[in-house]
């Protein structure tokens, strides 16, 4: 379980095809922090720590054919700037929303606008059964919990702050940027619920 409050970005180094899976090697400077067998939040994606080396303060985490295909890990190349976060702790303050770091689906960045001392970003994605936007409420893209500001079938915006921007990997999104999106849990849950209710 996570808040998508992006904790820092990391940097992939190393990338290791085997078989069907992939081996993504990533620096950051908080490995001496983890422990193999520990999830973490990969642009909004949960990934399972399996090695660390805190020496080159590097980790590995891997990702499965069905993972590569159903977010954006496919297009991380070496040099790609992940945001990362760790579980969230049950003492800790929730200062985001509920994400569960399942991706589910990509979107496509179509626009960002400088908005003098802001930015925003528009994005597009195949609409699917109950994956739902709304304005004023919560969405995880590449795993940063935000709200939404436009909302109509297949596409949403999002404002971002001058903090956001230079402490997630935002900043190097541009026109034609696929990102993984979580939908809000509670709206998917209700959208589920209401399907149910006028089909019966």
């Amino acid at each position: 379980m996570f808040t998508g409050i992006v904790e820092k970005t990391g940097k992939v180094v190393e990338i290791i095809q085997e078989n069907t899976n992939v081996h993504f090697v990533i620096e950051v400077d908080f490995v001496d922090e983890l422990k193999v067998d520990q999830s973490m939040s990969h642009d909004g994606c949960c990934l399972t720590i399996v090695k660390t080396d805190t020496v080159k303060n590097q980790y590995t985490v891997t990702a499965m054919l069905e993972t590569l295909q159903k977010t954006n890990l496919g297009q991380w190349h070496i040099g790609y700037e992940v945001n990362l976060e760790r579980s969230m702790k049950m003492d800790g303050r929730f200062d985001g929303h509920i994400v569960q770091g399942h991706v589910d689906q990509t979107a496509v960045c179509t626009k960002v606008v400088d908005e003098n001392g802001s930015w925003r970003y528009f994005f597009t994605y195949e609409p699917q059964k109950n994956n739902i936007t709304v304005p004023k409420g919560s969405i995880s893209v590449n795993g940063v919990s935000l709200t939404v500001v436009d909302s109509s079938e297949g596409m949403f915006s999002v404002a971002i702050i001058p903090y956001t921007y230079d402490v997630t990997n935002f900043h190097n999104f541009k026109e034609g940027t696929v990102i993984n999106i979580e939908f809000d849990i509670f709206g998917k849950y209700v959208a589920r619920l209401l399907e149910q209710y006028f089909t019966n």
